[in-house]
């Protein structure tokens, strides 16, 4: 594991948008972090990396938004409120994490039992100073 230290939110921009330049069809990123380390400000410079304009919100009440608009889908999950697993077989969930696009994973600790091995998971926690994020990345 690998940890980044990222001092300002143009760190984290550029770090998302290489992320999403370096996307390849059936990635999945898991992100795991307290409420408010950033897991949606993240996945919009991912998103914009892929080329995707549309604005990114967090899918909290949806659990699943899709988004067409770049080079290749993005499935964006907030799983935060999933109370079973169950719920992430209802919604067909392998057919996201093994299509054709990107999928981006808030709060994938909930579901870690479901999230591929291969998945390129991130621990985001608060760093020192303000706006600071410390990344433990397994990729």
């Amino acid at each position: 594991m690998r940890t980044i230290t990222l001092k300002n939110e143009e760190e984290t921009k550029e770090f998302g948008l290489q992320l999403g330049r370096e996307a390849q069809k059936g990635d999945v990123i898991a992100l795991i972090g307290d409420l408010g380390t950033g897991k949606t400000a993240l996945t919009k410079y991912i998103a914009k990396g892929l080329g995707i304009e549309e604005t990114i919100t967090s899918p909290t009440f949806t659990i699943v938004q899709e988004y067409h608009d770049g080079r290749m889908p993005l499935y964006h999950f907030d799983v935060y409120r999933i109370g079973d697993p169950d719920e992430m077989f209802e919604l067909g969930y392998e057919e996201y994490f093994y299509g054709d696009g990107v999928c981006v994973i808030e709060w994938a600790d909930v579901i870690e039992d479901l999230i591929p091995p291969e998945a390129k998971t991130i621990f985001i926690q608060y760093g020192k100073n303000e706006g600071e994020r410390i990344y433990q990345c397994t990729f």
